[in-house]
């Protein structure tokens, strides 16, 4: 699938269907209707999630490093963020929901472990891993050429980002030209933090002006200054441009990109410590969660059926390291 119908179709369930269920039990065969008030997600938003549950697949488990299989349970690292659909919190403000928790929670059940999830700043993700307190982080996390000399990836998602500017602007991203002189928000330290400092500087290099880029490090931090105009975009997750588009009704989408950059579509990918032992485990479970339908349900039920995957993939080729 190209990375531009991948992206209309997720942008389409989002603003078409309302953004999911309206409640319960996410074994819906079709994404849910849409909700009439525009700033009405749809979504269960309560702690009480009803989420789907998984069963432990013997030939899958066994793939598990036997240290993990004696403890029973898997530690898994998510942003502390609240990026909806993706990851944040429920109604209690204390629960954390998302798509990225639902599937992380299948997965662990695949593999026939107790899931204990814990959030932190996206940079101690990291931190966690090569710490080993995290055995897993299923956050978002896309795959670069960087990224894979410390870590490796079982695939999970297309990886899609989107400019998000305020509604009427008509405004167009289409590549770095259309950004040059532009001020343009983005959390540091991310894969579309990388892209557009490339931007920025291609520009330069043909004479143009250079991206002014400001940094917001929790994702709605720029709702006001896009609808103050004190910035022209932010660069994020197509998902949660997306959900905020069709929910906040006060922006558009002005552009979007594979995550990777370039010709190469991106891949979201459940990460783990190198050469842990984990990664083939990952895979297997994402591929049984694929095969048993469950994966799909998890994805209609957060409106992403357009980043879905056919399969899970180890360490496929990610975004290329900065030119020197």
């Amino acid at each position: 699938m190209s990375v531009r119908r991948s992206i209309t179709l997720a942008i389409a369930t989002l603003t078409a269907t309302g953004l999911l269920t309206a409640c319960g039990n996410p074994d819906a065969s079709t994404d849910a209707a849409a909700s009439k008030d525009k700033k009405d997600t749809g979504l269960n938003t309560s702690p009480d999630q009803d989420r789907l549950r998984g069963k432990k697949v013997d030939a899958v488990a066994g793939l598990v490093p036997e240290a993990i299989r004696e403890r029973g349970t898997l530690k898994i690292g998510a942003s502390a963020d609240a990026v909806p659909p993706l990851g944040f919190y429920a109604t209690d403000d204390k629960t954390r929901i998302g798509s990225e928790i639902d599937i992380a929670t299948l997965v662990a059940d695949t593999l026939g472990l107790k899931p204990e999830f814990e959030q932190v700043s996206w940079e101690n993700l990291f931190v966690g891993l090569d710490s080993s307190k995290f055995d897993a982080v299923l956050s978002n996390v896309t795959v670069t050429e960087e990224r894979k000399e410390k870590y490796d990836f079982a695939t999970y998602r297309l990886d899609n980002i989107a400019f998000e500017s305020k509604k009427g602007s008509g405004w167009k991203v289409n590549g770095p030209a259309d950004v040059a002189g532009k001020t343009i928000s983005v959390s540091s330290g991310t894969n579309q933090e990388k892209i557009l400092v490339e931007w920025s500087e291609e520009n330069v290099k043909a004479g143009r002006k250079p991206v002014e880029i400001k940094y917001f490090q929790k994702e709605n931090d720029y709702y006001l200054p896009l609808q103050s105009g004190r910035i022209d975009a932010h660069l994020g997750p197509s998902p949660s441009a997306a959900y905020h588009v069709a929910t906040a009704g006060q922006s558009e989408i002005a552009g979007q990109i594979s995550g990777a950059g370039g010709d190469l579509q991106g891949k979201i990918a459940a990460t783990t410590k190198k050469d842990s032992g984990l990664v083939e485990a990952y895979a297997a479970a994402i591929d049984h969660i694929i095969e048993d339908g469950s994966y799909d349900k998890v994805l209609k039920r957060w409106g992403l059926t357009g980043e879905a995957v056919e399969k899970s993939e180890i360490n496929p080729p990610g975004l290329p390291k900065t030119k020197s």
